[in-house]
């Protein structure tokens, strides 16, 4: 399950981690821990991936682009981090950046980072708009695909697929469905 924070009466903000079903333990999901929709989906978001990452499964996430856009990010993780931050391995971050129109990838190892890819075909994301980003995971690399169009594949750096358990979506966007 995602984590929450809840202020405490000190004023600082304690990470909770809700209890999870044995019914959700069958199913791939990213689940937030929070029970009302909008605040679920708000940004930044951090959710838990239900039985870690596997080939064949894919993390889909809706938004919208906000109306004066910089960037965003959304990265898969191994563990969920400390202090609002990722963990040191992250199999894929991926960064859109609105002033130069690209898409820069890349990925963390062991607190180590790789080099950044950068090529993609085309730009697909507009301020005010609508998108819908699928991550395809295969047994050697993750494919993105934008509104049904391919962006970009990115090969596996870490080889241990079900250790990918946490989502993490930041910057210039709003959530509007994630599965």
């Amino acid at each position: 399950m995602a984590e929450m924070h809840r202020v405490t009466a000190q004023g600082r903000k304690k990470w909770v981690f809700p209890q999870r079903s044995a019914t959700d333990e069958s199913k791939p999901s990213v689940r937030s821990a929070d029970r009302d929709a909008d605040r679920n989906l708000s940004v930044p978001f951090r959710g838990h991936i239900t039985g870690g990452m596997r080939p064949g499964m894919k993390i889909v996430v809706m938004g919208v682009v906000d109306s004066r856009p910089d960037r965003f990010y959304v990265a898969l993780t191994c563990g969920c981090g400390t202090s609002g931050e990722p963990p040191s391995d992250v199999a894929l971050e991926l960064c859109v950046r609105f002033r130069d129109r690209q898409v820069l990838r890349r990925a963390c190892v062991s607190g180590s980072w790789g080099d950044i890819e950068r090529a993609v075909p085309f730009f697909p994301f507009i301020r005010n708009q609508p998108f819908k980003m699928e991550i395809r995971c295969e047994q050697s690399r993750f494919l993105v695909f934008v509104d049904g169009q391919q962006l970009f594949d990115f090969c596996h750096r870490l080889t241990s697929l079900g250790d990918i358990n946490t989502l993490w979506v930041k910057g210039s966007i709003a959530i509007t469905k994630l599965a």
